[in-house]
C-alpha cells in the first residue's frame, strides 16, 4: 500500500520542509495553480512567511497534437508563443489566434473568479515558487513555468507534494529548481495521492488567499502589486 498525504493542508506543510531555504528570504512569491495547488500553497506561504497569490496557466494545444504547446496564456496578460512549433505543425494564424482567444478567455474568468478586483502580484525579478497538489502531466505547469519567464521572474521553483517520474524529468529541464516529496513508479492520478481530495469552491480559494493576505504587513501588500499595464510580453 503506498503512502498516501491525509489532506492538501498535510501535503503543503511536508512540502514546505523541503523548501526551508526560502524561509523569509526577500523577494520570493509562493504561486498556487488554482483550484487544487492552493491549500498546498497556503501551508507552504505560512510556513516560509511569504506572500501567496494564485497563478492561472493555460497550455495553448497545437491541433491534432493537443499534449504539444505551441505556447501559452497566464495571470498578467502573458502571451507566450513558440513561432518554432506554429510553424513546424503549419497552424494558421485564424487558428492560432482562436485557440489563443479562448485560452485567454478562460485564464481571465479564473481570475475574476479566484481573485476579483485583487490585482496580480509583481514576479518581475522574484524567486516564484510554483505549486500544485500534483504533477500528472504537467502541461498546466509547463505553461505557468514559460508564462513566469516571459514576465521576468529570476528564478522559478516547482514544487508538489507528488509528481510523476517523466513529468517530474521534463520540468527539471525547464524549471531553476524541482521540489517533490514523493515520486512515484506507479503514478495512477493526483487524487490517488490524498485520502482527502475534496474539489475545493470558489469560495474557499478566495479565503484562503485572503486569510494569507491578512498575514501581510500592509506596507508589503502595496509592493507587491504590479503597476496597471495593457499586457504581457509575447515570444
Amino acid at each position: 500500500m503506498h503512502e498516501v498525504f491525509e489532506s492538501r493542508a498535510e501535503a503543503g506543510r511536508q512540502l514546505a520542509d523541503r523548501l526551508s531555504a526560502y524561509e523569509g528570504q526577500p523577494g520570493t512569491l509562493v504561486l498556487a495553480l488554482p483550484r487544487g495547488g492552493v491549500p498546498v500553497a497556503f501551508e507552504v506561504a505560512m510556513a516560509l512567511g511569504q506572500p501567496l497569490d494564485v497563478f492561472t496557466a493555460r497550455k495553448i494545444g497545437v491541433p491534432g497534437h493537443e499534449e504539444l504547446a505551441l505556447g501559452a496564456v497566464a495571470t498578467g496578460d502573458v502571451l507566450v508563443l513558440n513561432e518554432q512549433i506554429v510553424a513546424a505543425f503549419h497552424v494558421t494564424p485564424a487558428e492560432r489566434d482562436r485557440r489563443v482567444r479562448l485560452a485567454e478567455s478562460e485564464v481571465r474568468d479564473a481570475e475574476r473568479r479566484f481573485r476579483g478586483d485583487r490585482p496580480a502580484v509583481d514576479v518581475h525579478g522574484s524567486t516564484a515558487i510554483v505549486v500544485d497538489d500534483g504533477i500528472a502531466t504537467g502541461a498546466t505547469m509547463r505553461a505557468a513555468v514559460m508564462a513566469l519567464r516571459a514576465q521576468g521572474a529570476r528564478r522559478v521553483v516547482v514544487a508538489s507534494p507528488v509528481a510523476a517520474m517523466d513529468s517530474e524529468a521534463e520540468l527539471a529541464r525547464v524549471a531553476d529548481e524541482l521540489v517533490v516529496v514523493r515520486t512515484p513508479r506507479q503514478f495512477i492520478a493526483v487524487g490517488a495521492w490524498y485520502r482527502d481530495f475534496t474539489q475545493l469552491e470558489d469560495a474557499e480559494v478566495r479565503a484562503l488567499l485572503e486569510q494569507a493576505a491578512a498575514r501581510l504587513p500592509e506596507e508589503s501588500r502595496h509592493a507587491l502589486h504590479r503597476h496597471a499595464h495593457s499586457g504581457g510580453p509575447a515570444v
